[in-house]
């Protein structure tokens, strides 16, 4: 009797036994959680490495079996220790079994497949996107600093897929892509973010415009500067960079609206004051393109172009009106000038032939003309 109850007792301190094995193990992975939480927590505060090791220590403690790493609590800890290690120990100076980077994507990939949980645990799930982001923009850095261009795309592809919206990182995307030949591709990510003006700049613009001009496409280049225009109407880059392209295209009823406003950005560029007189000349507004042109002689007196269209000019009006001594004078003291400027410039001895020939000056004629019988023989 005794023997059969001793026997009985000892089955049940076996069962005992094995009850509280099951009972510990738990107990020990709560431990180790609670732990490296708490050394988590500790430096967040302090930002003393010791206590993010020993987060990292228990982190690691807490996941080992399989039923561990379905965990959401033991894979947001190891996800925030992780990610946090990846940034701050970015020369990897500690000894890992993987890299910080791809642990902590682990993690993160295991944690957000919970929506529940993860919409509940929100701020520690964005501290993890934030923290890799992190980690991969000093990786595409590094890559550009080297001008490993390729290695430096691929990085930024990767805090792209984290960011979601980080129009920086979108932008660098769509530089890298120029970089390693990828024209098409950088124009179609530029296309993405400069369509709506709160994701849109200037500087985006125009890059996107001078991708453009290299392909030859000069439609779409137009398209983008004006889409510009629509959205930043007070920008002078983007306001010159539209009248470059309407002067090379001879677009002259174009410029003339736009020359006023361009001037205002910059009252005393010769070059600009030229092209507003210019274009209005060629759209026979012959009074603005005096102004103009008497502009650019007062900025710069030994301006050939300027003085050679204002003495065309006058000598077009005197041609038209050979009674007026004025107009007669005008163009030939403006043309006498771009002459003098450029003696050998052919454009002006032309025209101060036909002045002296119109005039009766026979004379100064022949004179002009043994000029530019040597220039030709010559």
């Amino acid at each position: 009797m005794n023997r059969h109850n001793r026997t009985i007792n000892l089955g049940s301190a076996l069962l005992l036994a094995a009850l509280l094995a099951v009972i510990t193990l738990p107990a020990v992975a709560q431990s180790n959680l609670k732990e490296g939480n708490n050394n988590f927590a500790m430096y967040t505060k302090t930002k003393d490495f010791k206590h993010l090791e020993a987060a990292r220590k228990f982190a690691d403690e807490a996941y080992k079996t399989k039923r561990d790493s379905t965990s959401f609590r033991n894979n947001l800890l190891r996800g925030l220790v992780y990610s946090t290690l990846a940034v701050v120990d970015s020369n990897r100076t500690q000894k890992y079994p993987a890299d910080p980077i791809d642990i902590a994507s682990a993690s993160l990939r295991k944690l957000v497949n919970n929506k529940q949980l993860s919409y509940e645990h929100g701020p520690e799930v964005n501290y993890i996107k934030r923290s890799l982001a992190n980690a991969y923009l000093i990786k595409a850095n590094r890559a550009v600093a080297k001008a490993n261009y390729e290695e430096a795309f691929n990085q930024y592809r990767q805090v792209d897929s984290i960011s979601g919206s980080a129009i920086d990182v979108k932008h660098n995307l769509a530089v890298l892509s120029t970089k390693i030949g990828g024209e098409d591709d950088a124009i179609k990510r530029y296309q993405a973010f400069t369509r709506q003006r709160e994701t849109s700049s200037p500087v985006y613009i125009l890059e996107l415009a001078e991708l453009y001009r290299k392909k030859h496409d000069k439609p779409a280049m137009l398209n983008t500067l004006l889409t510009g225009r629509e959205q930043f109407p007070d920008n002078k880059e983007i306001l010159f960079a539209l009248i470059n392209l309407y002067v090379a295209d001879e677009a002259y009823a174009a410029i003339v609206p736009l020359v006023d406003e361009a001037i205002a950005h910059e009252p005393e560029n010769v070059n600009l004051n030229y092209i507003a007189g210019f274009a209005n000349e060629m759209e026979g507004n012959t009074a603005n393109a005096k102004r103009y042109y008497e502009k650019v002689i007062s900025l710069d007196a030994n301006n050939f172009e300027g003085n050679l269209q204002l003495g065309l000019l006058y000598l077009k009006e005197y041609i038209d009106n050979p009674a007026d001594e004025d107009k007669e004078n005008k163009a030939q003291e403006y043309l006498l000038k771009a002459n003098q400027i450029r003696p050998s410039e052919v454009s002006a001895l032309k025209s101060l032939a036909v002045l002296y020939d119109q005039s009766g000056d026979i004379i100064q004629l022949e004179r002009v003309n043994n000029i530019l019988n040597q220039l030709t023989v010559n």
